[in-house]
């Protein structure tokens, strides 16, 4: 899955002053980000309430995320989940980082949660369809694929995604047929000259 953050110009980020958890090079990206925090930095006696602090570390996640930096996306996004954990949108994103960093469990939980807080978001199901592929349900996943599709039926993400799951459906299901045991979803792994089913000895 090829993940594309989109660049919105214009969009001003907040300096988050003096975190305990900051490192010189937090720090060196905020000096140059000096020009866009100036309406902030004007007026020092400003405080920022948990709803601006949140909007600040969702916008730096956005940004890492542009420039390939997941996991550090992922650390300022959880700051604004902590914040403001009520927001379908970082949950969503949270999951989408997880799903290219390989925590399908993670990724699942994280849609589950943004589709929760939002029903009707069909990207978020898409997002959740996704994780629940990449967990191995893939007839979970296209019930959601099919929820997003209902909201938003010309979304291509789910009609695609929802295909892959159908496919691995009727792969898994020849697997079936063709002497997988109905009791256990694998094979085992036997000698290279006879493959070894399951329930054979």
């Amino acid at each position: 899955m090829k993940m594309t953050w989109k660049k919105k110009s214009g969009s001003k980020r907040l300096a988050i002053p003096n975190l305990p958890f900051q490192n010189d090079e937090d720090d060196q990206q905020n000096q140059s980000d000096s020009s866009l925090n100036s309406s902030y930095n004007n007026n020092p006696n400003k405080t920022l309430d948990s709803s601006s602090l949140a909007n600040a570390f969702h916008e730096q996640g956005n940004k890492l995320a542009e420039d390939g930096k997941y996991r550090e996306a992922l650390g300022k996004w959880e700051a604004a989940i902590t914040l403001m954990p009520e927001k379908a949108v970082l949950h969503e994103q949270k999951a989408q980082i997880l799903l290219e960093v390989g925590d399908s469990w993670g990724a699942l939980k994280a849609a589950t949660r943004a589709t929760e807080l939002d029903p009707s978001w069909a990207e978020a199901l898409t997002t959740l369809g996704r994780a629940q592929l990449n967990y191995g349900e893939p007839d979970s996943a296209i019930e959601t694929f099919d929820k997003a599709l209902a909201i938003k039926p010309e979304l291509a993400d789910a009609q695609e995604d929802r295909q892959t799951a159908l496919q691995l459906v009727k792969k898994r299901k020849h697997l079936h047929l063709s002497g997988l045991s109905t009791e256990r979803s694998r094979y085992s792994v036997g000698d290279r000259g006879e493959p070894n089913l399951p329930g054979s000895a």
